[in-house]
């Protein structure tokens, strides 16, 4: 039982670091540097990774806009 609420855990961590990541990306402008990356595979899997928090950033922004306790200014 230990094993699979690690991996729960670490996996939701995983999901909070993209999604911060990608917040820094819509707020800033700035992105992690994947050009250093040599494996065009791991390349590939951090691109998706990213893209992955992004689709969460954008979700979670549309739940909380659609929300009564979420305020525009």
């Amino acid at each position: 039982m230990t094993f699979i609420g690690k991996l729960v855990h670490f996996s939701f961590d995983f999901v909070l670091i993209s999604t911060c990541l990608a917040g820094i990306k819509r707020n800033t402008g700035l992105t992690p540097k994947l050009d250093s990356i040599q494996d065009p595979h791991i390349q590939g899997y951090c691109l998706k990774y990213l893209n992955f928090g992004e689709s969460c950033y954008d979700y979670t922004v549309a739940t909380c806009g659609a929300s009564s306790y979420f305020v525009r200014k």
